[in-house]
């Protein structure tokens, strides 16, 4: 049967597949407008399956805050072509939206939300029926402080949210605490936030080091101690060098502005090897 061209972009719209992929869809489904996106999203689905094993690890980061509440996700991809397109940033732009709008707790409930046309599980799908791309929603990350803020890094391959116990008067000292996480990378705020395991596997690590360079025995837990304190610097945000100003810690930058002000949590999304 023949289909018109209003039909074929209406079909595109709906589901971001290539013209000739629309029009097979409605030609296979006689006109049938909920059979065509059916198809299409089967196609989607045959993509998925075919390319499950394939490394989805270039992508989309995006942040966004409202209120007391900001939201980061990752929608992956396998190529920086497909992920630099203006399709798939906006496919992308429109999951977080989802997010800010309905704040699920979780990446599976962020997957079940109903969009436009279809779940968010459902629309990725259909954009790999259009790319021929594994996708995948790698990273859902969200906040509740009573001031959020965020930073995205240029190429959106990074981001991160922060959230503070007060109103930040001055709006950048909050955001250069959103690229110092970003920069470098803490793991938690202060070191008494550091799960147990991680300080034992890190003294553990330190003693082997310690042993192996033929350190006495008697000196060994010193010298453990010591590394750990160095991975305390190196690992939590408030012990970090401040990166715009180095004789500083961040702790001693956030008493500058307000010594009142405290970080109360962070995510960080990234799609960068560190």
């Amino acid at each position: 049967m023949a289909v018109t061209m209003a039909e074929i972009q209406h079909l595109r719209k709906m589901t971001g597949a290539g013209m000739m992929d629309c029009k097979n869809a409605l030609i296979e489904a006689d006109g049938d407008f909920d059979k065509a996106m059916e198809i299409i999203r089967k196609k989607g689905q045959a993509v998925a399956a075919k390319r499950e094993d394939r490394d989805a690890s270039e992508g989309c980061v995006l942040a966004k805050v409202d209120g007391g509440f900001a939201a980061v996700v990752a929608l992956q991809c396998e190529t920086d072509f497909v992920a630099k397109n203006d399709d798939y940033i906006a496919l992308t732009e429109q999951i977080l939206d989802a997010a800010m709008a309905n704040k699920p707790e979780s990446l599976e409930q962020l997957l079940a939300l109903e969009l436009p046309n279809g779940t968010v599980s459902q629309v990725i799908t259909d954009k790999m029926a259009a790319t021929g791309e594994k996708m995948e929603l790698g990273f859902y990350e969200q906040i509740s402080a009573p001031y959020v803020t965020s930073y995205i890094h240029l190429g959106n391959k990074l981001a991160t949210i922060v959230g503070f116990n007060k109103v930040v008067e001055n709006e950048q000292v909050a955001r250069d605490v959103a690229m110092q996480i970003a920069a470098m990378n803490p793991i938690a705020i202060t070191a008494d936030s550091i799960p147990a395991e991680v300080k034992e596997k890190e003294l553990q690590f330190a003693r082997e080091k310690a042993r192996e360079s033929g350190k006495p025995e008697n000196l060994i837990d010193r010298i453990a101690e010591g590394s750990l304190q160095k991975f305390y610097k190196d690992s939590t945000l408030l012990q970090q060098d401040y990166v715009k100003d180095t004789k500083k810690t961040i702790e001693q930058f956030l008493k500058e502005s307000d010594k009142e002000l405290e970080v109360l949590t962070f995510k960080r999304v990234s799609l960068t090897v560190q």
